[in-house]
């Protein structure tokens, strides 16, 4: 079994929740089912599905829930940049979650790359 506190893709979706949930709440309240919502939902979806594949016994399952991670963080920075065009988020904010977001994308695609070239 791993420990996910050891991954640094971990560590870099925790913050990026952090993160998320402070920004957030500046959002519009009529946002509150919306792009509140989606956003803070999938981004604890990258940090929950690394806990989640590291417990999995095996490695194909172990990468599944990579993947899974993948396209929540993904989603995320999609919804980072809806957030930023309607200006809920400006200046430092804004591009504090888009480096955090950036940053957690790659160390997550390359902990999936380094995988896959190791099975």
């Amino acid at each position: 079994m791993r420990d996910h506190r050891k991954l640094r893709a971990f560590e870099l979706a925790d913050e990026l929740v952090m993160l998320i949930y402070s920004a957030t709440r500046t959002f519009p309240k009529d946002e509150m089912f919306g792009l509140t919502s989606q956003l803070r939902r999938a981004s604890v979806s990258i940090a929950s599905n690394i806990v989640e594949g590291c417990v999995r016994n095996s490695e194909p399952d172990f990468l599944r829930f990579l993947d899974m991670a993948f396209g929540s963080i993904r989603e995320v920075e999609y919804q980072l940049t809806i957030a930023r065009r309607l200006e809920y988020t400006t200046g430092g904010t804004a591009e504090q979650l888009a480096s955090q977001a950036d940053e957690t994308a790659r160390v997550l695609a390359g902990l999936i790359r380094s995988l896959r070239s190791s099975s």
